[in-house]
């Protein structure tokens, strides 16, 4: 197991657009694995390359009870219908807010065998995805809200890191919490 630190609102990184990754070499299969294992680890459904400091498109969901889906240089290819829910981030500890997504979407993307594929998604499984590959585009899901609701959010965020420095977190493996 090998858990990344996650990057904070705050870093840079998380603005950045994340370059594609063309080929799927053992690098790119091993930030894979990394992924999960952070994101598990985290208690999170989601995670981007670009929040473990990494601007490659690749990012990973995983929701109960569904297939995990590997994103690697994803394309949305289709989108229906509307749905608002509530959404976090690893990124943004502990701030929530209502985003307006797709309720469905199908994406292509490459397989970790390197072949292009296709991968259907409804609900939370697609609200996921959707906010993953914001992440890999440099956007966060704040950018979705209203400006008040942004502002107050913002002002909640930094008012839990009063005293805090840096923009990363350190993640513990599953079970040595607390």
């Amino acid at each position: 197991m090998s858990l990344r630190t996650i990057h904070l609102l705050g870093s840079p990184v998380l603005r950045e657009v994340a370059t594609p990754v063309g080929t799927v070499d053992s690098e790119i299969r091993q930030l894979v694995e990394d992924l999960f294992d952070t994101m598990r680890a985290d208690d999170g459904i989601g995670l981007a390359a670009n929040q473990v400091g990494i601007a490659q498109r690749v990012a990973v969901a995983e929701v109960s009870d569904e297939p995990s889906v590997i994103l690697i240089d994803p394309v949305i290819v289709e989108r229906e219908g509307k749905v608002k829910g509530e959404e976090g981030c690893l990124s943004i500890p502990d701030i929530f807010g209502d985003v307006e997504r797709a309720q469905r979407v199908v994406v292509e993307t490459t397989a970790l065998e390197g072949e292009r594929i296709r991968v259907e998604a409804t609900d939370l499984r697609a609200r996921v995805i959707q906010h993953e590959i914001d992440h890999l585009d440099g956007i966060i899901f704040l950018d979705h809200l209203s400006p008040l609701k942004r502002r107050m959010l913002m002002k909640k965020w930094k008012k839990s890191r009063k005293g805090m420095t840096g923009y990363l977190k350190q993640v513990s493996p599953v079970g040595a919490k607390g």
